[in-house]
């Protein structure tokens, strides 16, 4: 198995350079992404520096990510703009020799990509998402990149089938799944049984699955209902689970730890550790 990091490097990808990604090697990741906050706006010969970076210690992009305009939102100039910045970020990603782009579907609420919104939900905001990826996939294809999109309970892509159903609309072989299994717990039984969830989202997606992104959660003990994110191992993920199925499907993808701090993505990396050890998972 193949473990990565979605952090662990610069938020300001102009400041990676190669003693920040030998920091990433040398606590034991051969992955991790790179993030880009204007792609539009970034040149080549900037690209090309990052890669060099990443090169010389040995470190492979496993997922490049970026900001771009929202790909559903209603506004056909701001959906144009969107679409426009998600191929400029996978030009990057090819620059990169990247594993694959990272694409987030996007909100209907202006306060953020992965808020909640009613019309999140509709089936004219799920169509307007698949046009914006046709385009972004023909693209796609031209530089030889994969796209992983995400799904998330409050965006449209809120349930593994749906998920299912946007990637054989859309029918391009450069749209692949991004797996934050985090990202599906909606409920308090998903919570207590994410046994069933995991199961549903490889039998579902498994085939065209491109990474994990390793999380956890728990439901705290206060009013009304609140399921937060906490260190992988320590929640209640079945990372037997998890881990055995990617194995099986994916055994070339990365797993990266994401949305913790440098101190807490070391304990991470160490509890992963152990449960591929006590699976009988060897970690590159």
């Amino acid at each position: 198995m193949k473990l990565g990091v979605a952090g662990f490097l610069p938020m300001d990808w102009r400041k990676i350079d190669v003693a920040a990604t030998q920091r990433v090697v040398a606590a034991g990741f051969s992955g991790a992404h790179a993030f880009f906050d204007r792609p539009l706006e970034v040149e080549t010969a900037d690209v090309l520096r990052v890669k060099q970076a990443y090169q010389e210690a040995g470190l492979v992009v496993a997922q490049t990510n970026g900001w771009y305009e929202c790909l559903i939102h209603a506004d056909e100039a701001v959906r144009a703009e969107g679409i426009r910045g998600l191929q400029a970020l996978t030009r990057i990603g090819r620059l990169l020799d990247s594993l694959f782009v990272y694409v987030r579907p996007g909100s209907m609420n202006l306060g953020g990509h992965w808020w909640p919104h009613p019309e999140n939900h509709t089936q004219a905001t799920f169509d307007r998402l698949v046009d914006s990826m046709k385009k972004a996939c023909a693209y796609a294809e031209m530089e030889g990149m994969l796209l992983g999109i995400e799904g998330h309970v409050v965006s449209t892509l809120d349930t593994p089938q749906r998920v299912r159903d946007i990637i054989d609309a859309v029918g391009s072989p450069a749209l692949r799944f991004n797996m934050d299994p985090v990202n599906f717990v909606g409920t308090v039984r998903d919570v207590h049984d994410t046994s069933r969830l995991l199961n549903e989202l490889y039998d579902v997606l498994g085939d065209v699955m491109v990474a994990v992104h390793a999380k956890d959660c728990a439901i705290l003990d206060a009013h009304v209902v609140h399921i937060v994110e906490v260190v992988p191992c320590t929640g209640t993920m079945n990372y037997e689970i998890l881990m055995k199925r990617w194995e099986q499907c994916c055994p070339e993808g990365y797993v990266l730890i994401e949305h913790l701090p440098d101190e807490k993505v070391l304990i991470a990396r160490e509890a992963i550790a152990r449960k591929a050890a006590q699976y009988g998972i060897t970690l590159e």
